[in-house]
C-alpha cells in the first residue's frame, strides 16, 4: 500500500498566483510588505507570529493503521478532506514555492519543498536558509520527495485552536493550517525525513554535532535534547576550537556514520548575550537572519532579554553566517554522545553511561520543560522518547535501533545536567550549572581526562573531578544534600525517580528487556 501511495505523491494545488523559488533577496522584500515584519537596528526583520509554539496538541499522522504510531492519528478519508478544503482555499491566494535537500550528502541527501501563502514570506526566507541549495534551483519540473504546504490563514474548525497539521508520511507531505509559526515548516519536513531514515536503517536524532580537536585526534560528539536544555549553546560553545557541524537534528547509520540535515540554524534568542554566547550572538545580528517573536523597541532596538510577549524568540540564520564551522558533507564517524537534562534535583553535571543504561536514558528524554513547547508545557517535568518530539513511528523502534547502532560502532554515551542541583532557583541550598562547567564537561570528556567513580543509587559512573571545575557539589549532589541536612530528601528523590523511570520504559511493550532493565529494580 505504501508503493501505491508514494506513487501517487503530492502534486501542488493551483493558486492565483505562484512565485517559484525567489532569491534571497526577493523573499526579504516579501517579507518586509508584511504588516507585522519590523526592522531591527541590525537590518533585518523581526516577525511577531500569532503563535509562539509547536502545537503538539493539533499535529495527527494521517493513517488507516494507528497501531503503528505512538502519536495521536486520523483516517485518510479525514486527511483527504482536509486537503480537499486547503487546495479550494489556496486557488485564491498568491503562493511561493521554496525548493531545497534535507542533508547535502548525494547519497543521503533528500528532495523537499515548501509550498505557502505568500502573505507569509518569512516563513519561506526562513526555510530557504536552512534547506541545502539545489543545484539545478528546482522548479515545475523537480519531483521532491518531501512537501509542507502551508497555509497560516486558513482555520481548521474542529481541531485544538482551530488548527492542524497532518502528516501523511506514505505520500511524503504534511499540511499546514492556521500556524504561523516557522517551526512548522521546519519540522514539517524534518518529521517525514525521521520516517525515511528509519527505513534505510537509521535513526534520527534531534542532536547537534561539533568536532572537537584534542591531543589524542579529532572527536566528534553529538548533543541530544529537547529545545531549551542546552543543545544549540552547547554545540557552539568553542571548547579547543571546536567547530560546529549541524545544530538540530542529523541521522547516525550503522558503523557510527553520520548524515547532517541543515544548512542553518533555527536558535531560541531568549537570554542570548554576546559574553556566553558570542558566535550565535554574532550570526543573530547579521542582515541576513530573520527573527522571529524577538522583543524590540519602535526605534528598531532589540531586546534577548525582554519576556513580554514570549520567551520562546528564535532566529534562522546560514551556518556560515558564524564565520567559522566543518561542512556537513564531510564523512563522520561518532566518538562521543552527549544526552542533556535540564532538572533542578539530584542530576550531576555529568554521569557515564553504560551500554544499557545509555539505550534507557536516551528512551526517557527527561527534562523540565522549557517556553519552546508551549506554556503547557513550560515548567513542567518532561519526558519524551529519545528526546525526539518529531518522530512519528512506535516510540519503542528508537530505543531498540539505538542499541543496535551502538553494537555496530561503540562509542561513549554520557548525561549532562545544564540546570541546577539541589533545587530550584528560589532555594538558598542550590547550585547553577553553569554554561562554563558544562563546557568544562565537554572539553574533559573530549580529552579523556575525568576520573569516575560508581554511583551507588543509580549504577551510572559519576566523575571525582573535572578540570575546571571546582565544585564536587556539582560532580556529585549526593555531597549538596547530606551537608545541607537533607539527606532524607535526596533518598526520596532517589526512589521516586527509579518508580518513575521504570513506569516510563514500561509503557513501551516492544522496547528490549535490557533497556528496561537498566534502570535497575
Amino acid at each position: 500500500m505504501t508503493d501505491v501511495l508514494r506513487a501517487q505523491r503530492v502534486t501542488l494545488p493551483p493558486a492565483a498566483s505562484i512565485r517559484w523559488n525567489p532569491s534571497p533577496q526577493q523573499l526579504r522584500e516579501l517579507t518586509a510588505k508584511m504588516p507585522n515584519a519590523r526592522l531591527t537596528e541590525f537590518g533585518n526583520y523581526d516577525v511577531q507570529t500569532e503563535v509562539v509554539s509547536r502545537s503538539k496538541g493539533s499535529t495527527y499522522i494521517v493513517t488507516d493503521h494507528p497501531e503503528q504510531h505512538t502519536d495521536q492519528t486520523l483516517s485518510r478519508q479525514v486527511g483527504s478532506e482536509i486537503a480537499r478544503r486547503q487546495d479550494e482555499h489556496i486557488r485564491e491566494r498568491d503562493m511561493v514555492v521554496v525548493d531545497g535537500y534535507i542533508g547535502n550528502d548525494p547519497k543521503w541527501r533528500v528532495r523537499a519543498r515548501l509550498y505557502i501563502e505568500a502573505a507569509f514570506a518569512n516563513i519561506a526566507g526562513m526555510q530557504h536558509w536552512l534547506y541545502f541549495d539545489n543545484e539545478d534551483q528546482g522548479g515545475q519540473g523537480w519531483d521532491p520527495e518531501l512537501t509542507v504546504i502551508y497555509t497560516p490563514s486558513l482555520e481548521a474548525p474542529g481541531y485544538p485552536n482551530n488548527r492542524v497539521i497532518a502528516v501523511d508520511l506514505d505520500r511524503g507531505v504534511t499540511r499546514v493550517l492556521n500556524s504561523d509559526y516557522f517551526g512548522e515548516s521546519k519540522k514539517g519536513g524534518l518529521r517525514m525525513w525521521n520516517k525515511l531514515t528509519d527505513d534505510a536503517g537509521g535513526l534520527a536524532l534531534h542532536a547537534g554535532c561539533k568536532v572537537i580537536p584534542t591531543q589524542r585526534g579529532e572527536q566528534v560528539m553529538l548533543i541530544v535534547g529537547l529545545s531549551g536544555t542546552g543543545k544549540t549553546t552547547t554545540t557552539f560553545t568553542r571548547q579547543n576550537d571546536s567547530k560546529p557541524v549541524q545544530d538540530d537534528f542529523v541521522a547516525l547509520y550503522p558503523g557510527g556514520m553520520i548524515v547532517a540535515t541543515e544548512n542553518g540554524c533555527f536558535a531560541k534568542t531568549f537570554g542570548l548575550d554576546p559574553k556566553d554566547e558570542p558566535s550565535i550572538h554574532g550570526a543573530v545580528c547579521k542582515p541576513e537572519a530573520y527573527l522571529e517573536n524577538v522583543s524590540m523597541t519602535e526605534d528598531g532596538a532589540v531586546d534577548f532579554f525582554d519576556t513580554a510577549y514570549t520567551q520562546n524568540g528564535r532566529a534562522v540564520f546560514r551556518m556560515d553566517a558564524l564565520g567559522w564551522h566543518r561542512e556537513a558533507d564531510e564523512q563522520m564517524r561518532v566518538d562521543q554522545l552527549l544526552i542533556l537534562n535540564r532538572n533542578e534535583n539530584i542530576i550531576p553535571a555529568v554521569a557515564r553511561l553504560s551500554r544499557e543504561q545509555a539505550a534507557a536514558y536516551f528512551m526517557l528524554g527527561e527534562t523540565q520543560g522549557t517556553s519552546a513547547g508551549g506554556k503547557e508545557e513550560a515548567g513542567r517535568f518532561l519526558r519524551v522518547p529519545g528526546t525526539n518530539p518529531f518522530f512519528p513511528l512506535r516510540h519503542e523502534q528508537q530505543g531498540n535501533r539505538f542499541l543496535e547502532l551502538l553494537d555496530s560502532h561503540p562509542f561513549e554515551v554520557f548525561l549532562l545536567n545544564t540546570g541546577r542541583v539541589g533545587g530550584p532557583p528560589a532555594d538558598e541550598h542550590s547550585k547553577k550549572v553553569s554554561i562554563a562547567y558544562s563546557s568544562a564537561v565537554v572539553r574533559a570528556i573530549a580529552e579523556g581526562t575525568i576520573e569516575w567513580e560508581t554511583d551507588p543509587d543509580f549504577g551510572y559512573e559519576v566523575a571525582m573531578s573535572v578540570p575546571g571545575i571546582d565544585d564536587v557539589e556539582i560532580l556529585q549532589p549526593r555531597r549538596l544534600y547530606e551537608r545541607t541536612g537533607r539527606g532524607a530528601e535526596y533518598t526520596s528523590i532517589v526512589e521516586r525517580l527509579r518508580a518513575e523511570r521504570r513506569d516510563c520504559l514500561a509503557a513501551y511493550p516492544g522496547l528490549r528487556s535490557e533497556i528496561v532493565d537498566a534502570i535497575g529494580a
